[in-house]
């Protein structure tokens, strides 16, 4: 599994190259694949955040998150079923089965 690395943003340093301290903020345009920094003189400059648009970047937690949201919800939401289900299951079971003991044992449970 490769090293996840915080990813180095090469539109940053090309802005910074270009405009030195005259930069009062800049963000990332993730869509567009570029740096935007806005400038004291109220101009807007830009530049690509990619070296060569065919470079495969290393991936960060952020990133593999983001492309894989819904099988982390899918995954989440199995489980807590599943828990739920088995928790029902022991309350029946306990409830069913009669045992003086089972059921002082169940209703006694803090849960912490």
């Amino acid at each position: 599994m490769p090293a996840l690395q915080r990813r180095q943003l090469v539109g940053h340093d090309i802005l910074l190259a270009r405009h030195g301290n005259h930069i009062s903020s800049m963000r990332v345009d993730r869509r567009g694949g570029r740096v935007l920094a806005f400038l004291d003189d109220g101009s807007v400059d830009s530049a690509p955040n990619m070296i060569s648009p065919g470079l495969r970047m290393p991936e960060t937690v952020r990133s593999i998150v983001r492309d894989d949201w819904k099988f982390f919800a899918v995954v989440t939401a199995c489980t807590t079923g599943f828990a739920g289900v088995m928790f029902a299951a022991a309350v029946a079971l306990a409830g069913n089965s009669g045992d003086p003991g089972m059921i002082a044992l169940l209703s006694s449970y803090s849960g912490s």
